[in-house]
């Protein structure tokens, strides 16, 4: 949870990972006034969702295959998401659907949504 990196500011580093059901995922909070959680209607069904304290690390068990997409709740505006697939991405069609809503309300950075999902 980064206000700079190297994909560009307010970012999540790396911002699209691939693993395996049942693998936990180490959010570390870097930088101060961030945090993760996960975005209601982009995660698999099922899966369990999550939403972590700001300025807080935050550990994730994934256990549901499928796609997930979390912010970070005071910027998500700026596009600070990301992106896990969790074995096959069984619904990358319900995320891209999901993601133009989504998509409509960042203020910057709107390709990135698009750019994390076609790495998938």
């Amino acid at each position: 949870m980064l206000n700079s990196g190297e994909g560009g500011q307010m970012i999540f580093e790396p911002a699209v990972l691939k693993v395996s059901v049942g693998d936990t995922i180490h959010f570390k909070a870097s930088d101060m006034s961030h945090n993760s959680a996960s975005i209601d209607g982009m995660l698999p069904d099922g899966a369990e969702s999550w939403s972590g304290q700001m300025n807080m690390d935050i550990s994730v068990t994934l256990d549901t295959e499928g796609v997930y997409v979390y912010q970070c709740d005071p910027h998500v505006m700026m596009a600070m998401i990301g992106v896990i697939q969790v074995g096959e991405a069984v619904n990358m069609s319900e995320i891209k659907t999901a993601s133009n809503s989504l998509k409509s309300s960042f203020v910057m950075n709107a390709e990135r949504i698009d750019t994390y999902l076609n790495q998938l």
